[in-house]
């Protein structure tokens, strides 16, 4: 099942194993927890059971497609900047969610459902919370739409009240340690040996395990800006490798730390887009390990 990938979150995924074993799923979702608790690929792992008619089986057509991010009836929103603006701020606009309700308004084209997957849905503006209220009131026969969010206050009860709940605990500290460790001990491994060890430890990488990695490696950039400062260790995310944050920090300049934390934040947008994990977590390693532009 394709819910089976998801680790760290075991109430959630038994809410979501219910409603499949049970055929009675909802018609809106809000998956509400902090950034790093696998929100978006649970939402994707819902979707694609939803699609499959053996609830995930991971060898149909169906799956196939969902995996790759091109079934029909799979439609994900992400917030991107204005047309006119590419480096402007990113949202979802009225015009996104007035698509939304065109494509939700059509009849499935292969499964059962419709599935709309609304990441960082908190960054609908203006008037497109209220236009997607509209079509939670009046949902079209067929259709889920599950809203990815950091709290439940991040839109209008009225939307939130529409929604079934389903609340993802922070990862644990020894699951947040457990993917430093294993991102600085490719970063090492990686600058040590070059690229082929790069290209040999990332041909299998899994979706949630990239996420992490991605995380990991934000999260180091962000220790290496505080320590080129001389912040506090209290404000680290890794307060127990200050030293060695301290000798790094002075290998790089200010342009090239905020540039690798943009890179981060692209690589994280680019696994939502369906882009394949090897080759995010690639580029990243590319910039951190073998300094490559």
């Amino acid at each position: 099942m394709a819910l089976d990938a998801i680790r760290d979150q075991p109430r959630a995924v038994a809410l979501l194993r219910r409603a499949l074993e049970t055929d009675r799923v909802a018609h809106a979702y809000a998956f509400v927890g902090p950034a790093g608790a696998g929100r978006m690929t649970t939402a994707l792992a819902f979707a694609h059971a939803l699609l499959c008619p053996r609830a995930g089986c991971g060898a149909c057509r169906a799956c196939r497609l969902a995996t790759l991010r091109q079934h029909p009836d799979l439609h994900v929103l992400v917030p991107t900047p204005p047309e006119t603006n590419p480096k402007g701020a990113r949202a979802i606009r009225i015009d996104a969610i007035r698509e939304l309700e065109r494509q939700a308004a059509l009849r499935p084209a292969m499964a059962r459902r419709k599935l709309f997957v609304l990441d960082e849905a908190e960054r609908m503006t203006g008037e497109a919370p209220q236009a997607f209220l509209k079509t939670l009131e009046e949902p079209p026969v067929g259709t889920v739409m599950i809203l990815v969010l950091p709290r439940a206050r991040a839109l209008p009860a009225t939307v939130v009240s529409r929604c079934q709940v389903v609340r993802f605990e922070p990862r644990s500290d020894q699951a947040e340690a457990a993917l430093r460790a294993q991102a600085q001990a490719l970063l090492a491994e990686v600058r040590a040996e070059g690229a082929e060890v790069m290209f040999r430890r990332t041909e299998r990488l899994d979706r949630e395990t990239a996420e992490g990695l991605v995380d990991a490696y934000w999260l180091f950039c962000r220790d290496l800006v505080l320590a080129k400062a001389g912040a506090p260790a209290s404000l680290l995310a890794d307060a127990g490798r200050v030293a060695e944050l301290a000798r790094e920090a002075e290998t790089w300049t200010l342009d090239d730390l905020l540039g690798a934390i943009e890179l981060c934040r692209q690589a994280r947008e680019a696994l939502l887009r369906n882009v394949a994990p090897r080759l995010t977590i690639e580029v990243i390693l590319s910039r951190l390990a073998l300094r490559a532009a």
